[in-house]
């Protein structure tokens, strides 16, 4: 039943069960808080939201009183809160004054200068003068790895942290120790933070006590050119912001988008950004005499286009890697097909989905979003804590309101408790078949939810897992809600949607990835074009003229004939699709360095030296064409439905199941991609992970 109030003589009726701070946001009031986060459980720690409410003795703390709290009026009239009373500016000056007492007078050396919510609302909400003058306290600093930087003279113990990794990240190594003045805030042991989200709570953060390390020091909030973005080091589609000064990204901070990452994203997203000055290709190389030596456009270009032109179609292949952008897959698959070549795959991981069995046979139908609505939740061959960090989140936010959780695969740390039902597909297959009890957990459930890891699909026997898993999910959803489709794919990677929905894969009589590494080994291939594609094994490739279009000098490139330099996910405009079909956009924050090209304008160029000239010469003309074939592409920000058709064709595809256990698709979360490895930071933290899960104490020398 809604609730009656009148907010600074505005009246106002709000939801039943919100507290007096969202109200008043909803009158459009202003409350100032320090403790208070919507994602966070209320601690009531900071007193900063005091509010008048009528017939209250004393001030009253806004986030922590909820209407239905508020004791009636005696004649039923509508209570009374005012924000602007000299009582309320009064308390908030008040309090102000106190959390200032300790608070060093750190404003021009503190990272935090520019963007603090203590500077701000000591401005708006404080006085000008202070009446203590005692000692400010002093408290040593403590060591929370290397993402986090701390100045703990600044604390005001509002929580955030705590209540962040405690509810959040699922991981607790933050808390409080002793009591008033002696409180801090500070990790077990001395160890650094183990957990994929760690650095959120730095954002979290009102003050200057938690900032983030790797930029200390190194630029202030307003020099920074701020473009809107998106990640790319998992399926997810994290919405990010990357702040550029010069040619150079500085940081990526998270944006906020309730349908995918809430405002949450990985540390690898965040702190990647060192991997994008490192290691690049800046100029165009040709190996002359077993060694790459620089060249120019002109003379690579001509080199693979005569390379091209004399293969024999069956001959040529492509391999599209994890961080390829649906526009550069759009030119290089029409490049292809006007030469004939069949020989083209987006599945580096050599997974067996197929966009012809419909795309809903390869998305998070559910969405990520829906996960909040889930009651049971079946995870097959999947880790989504290092698979899709920010997802496995929602996923705990979720087990937090009662979703019962059950893991097929490898036993892992998740973050959250569940019911660990075997190893390998007998146990798939007895959920399938019903012979297991959480057949029956999900059969009763109105909203079930079965997730595979692309590492099911990428086994030998991958369609016969995915149509078990299609099975379990066509079977728990009967006789339900009909716009609710229980099956999902989690992608670990940023490009494979777009690729399925491109159809970069083989066609007719075409090589997959496995079959263009097996013709490579025995001569039967001459020409492989790698787009960006580093994460297989390079050995098969002695007797192949490679060409490797890419931004960074990891695998692909050292193995390469002639490399063509193209722009990492941060320097051009490219459209991603993540694991639930949302197709989003990413924005040029800074530019491609040296003679790096965008990667549609390399194939553009290249298709002219072949004599097959692509149909569009402007990024405008290729979307247009692109939109054209792949409708779904333009509908940014958008989740469509998929047809049930397609789970129901690789249900019925069958298959015998192997013996062998599930395995995760990913093994290193801080080393996936060929960004991810080119970042100094990156290898600290997968150093750091792997002494704690060796046995080391991983503390701070």
């Amino acid at each position: 039943m809604p609730k009656q109030l009148i907010i600074d003589g505005k009246p106002i009726e709000v939801e039943d069960g919100i507290t007096l701070i969202q109200a008043c946001e909803q009158a459009g009031v202003e409350i100032p808080r320090f403790c208070y986060h919507e994602r966070l459980s209320i601690a009531g720690n900071c007193r900063m939201c005091l509010v008048e409410v009528q017939g209250s003795p004393k001030p009253v703390a806004s986030c922590a009183m909820g209407v239905n709290d508020l004791p009636p009026n005696r004649d039923g009239s509508p209570k009374i809160i005012n924000t602007k009373t000299p009582m309320v500016k009064k308390a908030r000056e008040g309090v102000m004054e106190f959390l200032l007492i300790n608070h060093p007078l750190d404003c021009p050396i503190c990272d935090q200068g520019g963007e603090c919510d203590l500077q701000d609302q000591a401005m708006a909400y404080g006085f000008g003068g202070s009446r203590f003058v005692e000692n400010k306290r002093a408290v040593e600093e403590k060591y929370l790895g290397p993402l986090i930087k701390t100045a703990m003279n600044r604390c005001i113990h509002c929580t955030r942290c705590v209540r962040f990794t405690t509810e959040v990240a699922g991981v607790e190594e933050l808390g409080a120790i002793g009591r008033g003045e002696d409180m801090e805030i500070t990790t077990y042991l001395e160890r650094g933070m183990m957990s994929e989200l760690s650095a959120n709570a730095t954002d979290l953060c009102p003050v200057g006590a938690l900032t983030h390390r790797p930029w200390a020091f190194i630029y202030r909030p307003w020099e920074l050119r701020k473009t809107e973005s998106i990640d790319v080091m998992d399926a997810v589609g994290s919405n990010v912001r990357v702040d550029a000064r010069g040619r150079e990204v500085q940081r990526i901070l998270p944006r906020n988008n309730d349908a995918v990452n809430e405002e949450w994203i990985s540390d690898k997203t965040r702190f990647v950004a060192d991997g994008l000055r490192t290691q690049r290709l800046d100029q165009p190389y040709v190996r002359t005499d077993g060694r790459l030596k620089p060249a120019s456009w002109d003379a690579v270009l001509d080199l693979v286009a005569a390379k091209l032109k004399t293969a024999q179609p069956e001959r040529i292949g492509a391999i599209a890697g994890d961080l390829a952008g649906a526009e550069e897959m759009f030119a290089l698959r029409d490049l292809l097909t006007q030469l004939g070549a069949r020989n083209l795959d987006c599945r580096q991981d050599s997974t067996k989905l197929d966009p012809r069995r419909g795309r809903a046979s390869y998305l998070f139908n559910s969405s990520i979003e829906g996960i909040e609505q889930a009651d049971v939740i079946l995870l097959v061959s999947t880790n989504p804590r290092l698979e899709a960090a920010v997802l496995n989140a929602r996923i705990r936010k979720r087990w937090r309101q009662g979703c019962a959780v059950g893991l097929i695969g490898e036993r892992a740390d998740l973050t959250y408790p569940y019911e660990y039902l075997g190893a390998g597909p007998q146990t798939l297959r007895d959920v399938a078949d019903g012979k297991h009890s959480f057949a029956a957990m999900l059969a009763e459930a109105k909203h079930p939810m079965v997730i595979v890891g692309s590492a099911a699909a990428a086994r030998p026997d991958g369609v016969a897992v995915l149509s078990a898993a299609a099975r379990i999910a066509l079977g728990a959803s009967r006789g339900k809600d009909a716009s609710w489709n229980a099956f999902n794919v989690l992608h670990a990677v940023a490009s494979r949607v777009a690729g399925l929905d491109l159809g970069f894969v083989p066609g007719e009589g075409g090589l997959d990835v496995a079959g263009m590494l097996s013709a490579a080994r025995s001569g039967k291939l001459e020409v492989l074009y790698l787009l960006g594609a580093d994460e297989f094994d390079m050995g098969h490739l002695d007797k192949v003229f490679v060409i490797y279009q890419g931004s960074h000098g990891d695998r692909g490139a050292q193995r390469a004939d002639v490399v063509l330099p193209g722009s990492a996910y941060t320097e051009k405009s490219a459209t991603y699709v993540n694991t639930e079909g949302r197709a989003q956009m990413t924005n040029r924050a800074a530019f491609p360095p040296g003679d790096a090209k965008e990667d549609w304008a390399i194939v553009r160029a290249l298709s002219a030296r072949v004599g097959r000239k692509l149909a569009y010469d402007s990024l405008s003309a290729l979307r247009a064409a692109l939109y054209k074939e792949v409708p779904a592409l333009a509908r940014l920000d958008r989740v469509e439905p998929a047809s049930l058709a397609g789970v129901e064709a690789l249900a019925a595809a069958g298959g015998a199941l192997g013996s062998e256990p599930f395995q995760a698709a990913v093994r290193d979360f801080y080393l996936t991609n060929a960004i991810a490895r080119a970042s100094a930071v990156m290898a600290e933290l997968s150093a750091m992970r792997k002494a704690a899960q060796q046995g080391t104490t991983g503390t701070h020398g």
